[in-house]
């Protein structure tokens, strides 16, 4: 009786430890299988480089908490472009808060899966300077999804418990007033004067960080632009006389100011590079010029890493 009763007692322990061990076997399997944004990462070979980034920038963590984010994943061959063409012998060249910002614009709040995305901006987790302005990102889906105009969606929607990875062919980097002026095609004829004379330095002026930057553009619609050929009797961009075309450009950028939207008031005098133009919000924000011509601003607060977009409906004209 006593022999069956350790037999027993025996048969019990051994079955509650094989069910422990069954469960740790589970568990195991549970924890090797990469689930968050950061895990997924780290198990994809051909998002080392990504991945070492993130170590470097100390934003393992923010990618492997809970909530919900959309990372634009560059590959290694992505990477190694991006340095090369920013003469960066390897990662450890990057200033680190470079690194973290350049990285941070890769990602955005929310998931979002490939089907849910539009053409429009979007704000990333990267910031403008030592501001909390979040900066823009602009995504095409006219054909397939590209990133301000310079980066493809390659893989879509690989699912994490905490968001959604899209793997691109090319880093996103910190975008400046000129990037979003191209990768809009809404801006396009905006670009084909600011790039009609040889001479002009409009687009690498733009596309400073330093001295004269930040700026603030007043940028005029494609359809600003066929109104103002209508306006002046033109039969397209090429008959504008250059000087004419200069000096109109010219009162379109602020120099040396990161004016967002809500900075402007009633009666506002408004310093451009090529006179003053004036502001003015009651009924909704407008640009006025010297010839008393107003502009309506159908678009606010593209922010750029050297400055802010906001996108008006009529040309400002220089005196007349």
């Amino acid at each position: 009786m006593k022999n069956l009763k350790l037999l027993k007692i025996f048969t019990f322990l051994f079955m509650g430890l094989t069910l422990m061990t069954a469960c740790s076997d589970d568990d195991d399997d549970v924890m090797a299988t990469p689930e968050t944004i950061a895990e997924i990462a780290a198990a994809t070979p051909d998002l080392s480089i990504l991945v070492s980034a993130l170590v470097r920038a100390d934003l393992v963590t923010t990618l492997d908490s809970p909530g919900e984010y959309t990372v634009f994943a560059p590959t290694n061959a992505a990477f190694q472009a991006f340095l090369t063409a920013n003469n960066f012998a390897n990662l450890e060249a990057i200033p680190v808060n470079v690194l973290k910002q350049v990285l941070l614009n890769h990602v955005v709040a929310g998931k979002n899966i490939s089907s849910g995305l539009i053409t429009g901006y979007v704000n990333s987790l990267a910031t403008y300077g030592d501001t909390s302005l979040n900066l823009s990102m602009f995504i095409n889906t006219t054909s397939g999804v590209k990133i301000n105009g310079v980066s493809n969606v390659a893989t879509p929607d690989i699912m994490a418990t905490n968001g959604v990875i899209h793997v691109v062919d090319a880093v996103i980097g910190l975008p400046t007033v000129v990037t979003f002026a191209t990768a809009d095609p809404t801006f396009s004829t905006l670009v084909a004067a600011l790039t009609r004379e040889s001479s002009y330095t409009f687009a690498s002026t733009l596309s400073q960080s330093t001295t004269p930057a930040s700026f603030t553009v007043f940028a005029p619609t494609n359809a600003a632009f066929v109104s103002l050929l209508t306006e002046l009797g033109a039969a397209n961009l090429a008959a504008i006389p250059t000087a004419t075309l200069t000096a109109t450009l010219n009162m379109h950028v602020v120099a040396g100011a990161n004016v967002q939207s809500t900075a402007l008031t009633n009666n506002m005098n408004i310093s451009t590079l090529g006179g003053n133009i004036t502001a003015n919000i009651t009924g909704g924000a407008t640009l006025t010029d010297s010839n008393n011509r107003m502009s309506n601003i159908v678009a606010v607060n593209v922010q750029a890493a050297n400055g802010v977009i906001h996108a008006i409906d009529k040309v400002i004209l220089p005196p007349l």
